[in-house]
């Protein structure tokens, strides 16, 4: 993520806010990292989840992290309410993936399909990025319908996937392409 960005963004619109964590989010990070409901169609190996204490994930995400993904806080009207993600830059190809997660509480206000609007917004038009992907289980109906809202379309069906389970998980593959119209972007 460092050959992405200079600067870790903080990228804001309407009631949201997508930061860095500081040591102050750790408590409400724990609330999220607790909650077994946020992560029922996560994988695994997430980064918030590989150390008990969030005062030391916190510590550890901006540098042991960092060559991997960019994990941003949301935050609505200044309350932490989960994670956004980027992860898998692929630079030949101008590609990057998105994942979210947010405490159950939050759910259902449409701050999921914000927060993806925010990022797409940002990424084709702060970045080089020309394609964002997302991998999602077919029974996360939720998570699809985000991204439908933000324009994503599927682009393959139950492929096999690790995702730190006892077995492969057949998830959906979702993009959104951007193309670089005089000066401006067309989003497909």
């Amino acid at each position: 993520m460092k050959r992405l960005f200079k600067d870790i963004p903080c990228i804001r619109g309407g009631n949201i806010e997508l930061r860095q964590l500081k040591s102050e989010d750790a408590s409400a990070l724990k609330e999220l990292t607790d909650s077994e409901e946020s992560y029922r169609f996560l994988p695994t190996f997430l980064f918030e989840k590989k150390y008990d204490d969030s005062f030391y994930v916190i510590s550890r995400m901006y540098d042991e992290c960092l060559e991997d993904s960019l994990i941003l806080g949301i935050f609505t009207n200044g309350e932490f309410c989960g994670l956004a993600e980027l992860y898998g830059y692929r630079a030949p190809f101008l590609k990057i993936s998105v994942g979210y997660r947010l405490i159950p509480r939050f759910w259902g206000r449409g701050i999921a399909t914000e927060v993806l609007g925010l990022l797409v917004r940002y990424l084709f038009s702060e970045t080089d990025i020309r394609y964002i992907t997302a991998s999602v289980l077919p029974e996360n109906e939720a998570s699809a319908a985000v991204l439908k809202k933000n324009g994503f379309r599927k682009a393959l069906y139950s492929v096999p996937e690790d995702w730190g389970h006892a077995r492969l998980e057949k998830t959906d593959k979702w993009i959104k392409k951007s193309t670089a119209h005089k000066g401006e972007y067309t989003f497909l």
